[in-house]
């Protein structure tokens, strides 16, 4: 590894690199690359049987269980539901992060350090905890908000999915502002100085200078929740107790665990695949997208 490195140019710091990079590569490799390969491998097999009660055994099967996913009408429901949620949840929370990050940046907040960790607060509970503690706020018999829940069923089939969509926002906002916020503290003071000879004030100085400024953290933070979105599990698993709306495949992830559960591992494995690919052929379209528009 080290004659690698200094192959490439790296000269007499190879051994410093190659202590760095060495680890990376063995946990990437042994906790990443290895269980897709395995899951790749496991979507290819079928289970057979000889006779109703026969021993299960593995045999390769090609694309059959491929064709299952997308035959599978349940799956691609539930792949639509997670999409709308993701056009209305994913720009009301990274709208949210950004209207904070820009208060907390504009010096007309006082207490900044204090707001700074409020806003992130929500981040640092589990999500299972927080899908727990807002499935109880939303339980007719068990939230203290009975004026409200007692007329608004939130966790009927119109509203669950949005109920649900409500507890990430209150989640992940703090966790989009901070990234959103760090790119604001790298603007170089100079630029604000330039604006404000230019007679710019606190809003005009936003939307013409901060905002295209830091449009690349914002493009990371929605690429991190268009991801997020497609994976959403903890919160319907989680709501599966408080409301009959929320069935086990209600979820592309929600479906996956449950067939892994029956157990069909390789059907699992199949879905998984196909989640991953669709995951990356939405990021990658929206970063294509976004790097058009930039090059205009």
């Amino acid at each position: 590894m080290t004659g690698v490195v200094k192959r490439i140019g790296f000269g007499g710091h190879g051994r410093a690199i190659a202590f760095f990079v060495v680890p990376f590569g063995v946990l990437f490799t042994l906790f990443y690359l290895v269980p897709i390969g395995y899951a790749v491998v496991q979507s290819l097999y079928t289970v057979e049987r000889t006779g109703t009660f026969g021993p299960a055994r593995e045999v390769f099967g090609g694309l059959v269980q491929y064709r299952r996913v997308f035959s599978d009408v349940p799956f691609w429901e539930s792949v639509l539901r997670v999409l709308a949620f993701g056009v209305v949840q994913v720009p009301v929370m990274l709208g949210l992060a950004l209207l904070l990050a820009l208060l907390l940046d504009s010096g007309l907040v006082r207490g900044r350090r204090f707001f700074r960790l409020a806003f992130f607060v929500p981040y640092a509970v589990p999500g299972v905890i927080a899908a727990i503690m807002w499935g109880f706020l939303y339980s007719p018999n068990l939230s203290p908000f009975t004026a409200l829940t007692a007329n608004v069923d939130l966790l009927s089939a119109d509203l669950v999915l949005w109920a649900m969509a409500n507890v990430v926002t209150w989640v992940y906002v703090g966790y989009n502002m901070l990234i959103i916020y760090s790119a604001l503290l790298a603007i170089p003071a100079e630029v604000y100085e330039a604006a404000r000879l230019d007679g710019a004030g606190h809003f005009r100085t936003a939307w013409s200078i901060k905002i295209p400024l830091v449009m690349p953290a914002i493009v990371l933070t929605t690429v991190f929740s268009i991801i997020g979105t497609l994976q959403l599990l903890a919160e319907p698993q989680v709501f599966r107790s408080f409301s009959s709306a929320v069935s086990s495949t209600y979820t592309p992830n929600l479906t996956v665990y449950s067939t892994s559960s029956v157990p069909n591992f390789q059907l699992a494995a199949a879905f998984s695949v196909v989640l991953a690919l669709a995951t990356f052929a939405l990021s990658f379209t929206f970063l294509k997208f976004t790097q058009r528009r930039g090059e205009r």
